[in-house]
Order: structure tokens, then sequence, then C-alpha cells
């Protein structure tokens, strides 16, 4: 006790937090949440072989509009749905003047999705409202990549904002929080209300980072989950067995080893 009332500050004072682990049993409640999500689904790549690409569900016909906040150096997914299936893009980004490419499809703001609405920054509900109004609209696609931020969207979003899209891919980021005990509990509420309208229908490791292991258990830092809503699966779902990595899937860092999700987080 002495110690830890001694040292913790003065880790504090320079730079560091003391942070107890989260129980292994709780850490193996959300990855079981992760299990019982996962769905067998028709999918297409969408985008370029590597980075900026992903396996989405096959279920485009009738979708007109999709959410894709965080510019990169490439536009590949925006671009193949704008070519294939029509779809106007909305991207922001606060951090990059303009798109890297021009498209007619593609609608920019300089702003960053986040948890409020500022000069600089902007919620989902509110980036939904300016571009489509009070428009009844339910079959949407968000396609998000903010480096983090994409904790901050989910706890703000409400399940109904959330529910308007029909399919989403995420790239999660710092997922090593889990071991923490104090961040557990959130980021497991963000999941389960994910889980509550959204099935998994596929997750790829990305290679930037090697595992993290903590009590035994494993989850890559930063991976890319893509969803369909649960209202439609009767048409997609192939009750087939899941296997990891999809033979489409390719790696984020080409120069990097590849990494692959534990079978513990997808195999039931």
């Amino acid at each position: 006790m002495f110690l830890r009332k001694f040292f913790g500050p003065k880790l504090l004072d320079h730079g560091y937090i003391r942070q107890a682990a989260a129980e292994r049993s709780d850490v193996e409640e959300l990855i079981s949440d992760f299990r019982a999500a996962y769905t067998p689904t028709r999918l297409v790549r969408i985008g370029g072989d590597g980075d900026g690409g992903y396996m989405m569900p096959d279920d485009f016909d009738g979708i007109t509009h999709c959410f894709s906040p965080g510019v990169s150096v490439t536009a590949d997914f925006e671009e193949h749905i704008a070519r294939d299936y029509g779809i106007t893009s909305f991207l922001a980004d606060a951090s990059v003047d303009n798109p890297p490419m021009d498209n007619p499809l593609f609608e920019f703001d300089k702003k960053f999705l986040g948890a409020y609405n500022d000069d600089t920054f902007t919620t989902l509900n509110s980036w939904m409202t300016q571009k489509l109004g009070d428009q009844a609209v339910n079959d949407l696609v968000l396609q998000m990549d903010i480096e983090g931020a994409e904790f901050d969207v989910l706890i703000e979003s409400s399940v109904e904002t959330l529910s308007k899209f029909r399919m989403m891919v995420i790239e999660y980021h710092s997922m090593e929080r889990i071991f923490e005990r104090n961040s557990l509990p959130l980021i497991k509420a963000v999941f389960r209300k994910l889980h509550s309208q959204f099935a998994i229908v596929h997750m790829h490791a990305n290679n930037y980072s090697p595992l993290a292991t903590c009590r035994g258990l494993e989850v890559p830092p930063v991976f890319e989950v893509s969803y369909l809503r649960r209202d439609r699966l009767a048409d997609l779902a192939t009750g087939g067995v899941v296997s990891l990595p999809h033979p489409q899937d390719h790696p984020n860092v080409p120069a990097n080893p590849d990494v692959v999700i534990p079978e513990v987080w997808w195999r039931g």
C-alpha cells in the first residue's frame, strides 16, 4: 500500500499511468460476444488489394449514399462503389484540404468526426442530417477509419442513428486497451450496442502492429470489422463455417509479417 501511494503520483508526474489489468474472465466475455455476433455471409472485396480495401457484404443494390470519415492517400473504396454501384460518398477530414482524387460522386467536408459539434468537429448524426436532411433513409454505408476517434463517435451515436446503415466497416485502434480494467467496461458497452443491431461478417487484423498479449489472451491492436444489419441476414447468410483469413484478404502493410486474428475471436 505504501509503495502504491508513493510511486503512483511519481509515475503520473513523469507521464506514466498506472492501471490494473482486467480480469481474464472479463476479457473472455468480450471475446465471446464477438464469436456470438459472427455470421458467415456472402462477401465481396471493395477497394484495392492493400490498405483501404475491405471485405464487405455482397448487398449494395439499392444503396445510394456512403459516409466515409477519415481521408487517406487513396479513396479506392469510395471510387469502387461510385463506379460499380453509383453510390455517392460523403467524405470528412479536417487534416486535409481535399480528397485524394476527384470524382463527381464525392462530397468533402473539412471536419473531423467526433462526439460534439464545433468549428472543427461534427457528430455522425449532425453530419447525416446536414447531408440528407430528414429523409427516411435506412440503407446507407459507413466506412470509418479515424485513428482511434471511432470510440468517441460510437459512444455518442444512438442506436437509431447507427441503424440507418445497412452495412459498416470500422477500423478499431488501440484494442490492447481491452486488457485495462478501467477501459474494458466502456469498450464492452460500445460493442454490445453494435452487436444488438449488427452481425459481424468479417474481421481482418491490420499488420501494422504485432499481436498484444495479456494473461494468455491475444488481440491485434488494430483490426477491421465488417458489419451487416441483422434484418439483412436472411438473404445473405451462407450458413457455412467461418474461416479466416479470407482468400481475398491482403496485408495492410506489405513489408510487415502478416497478423491473423486468433481463432478464439471468431471460431464458435
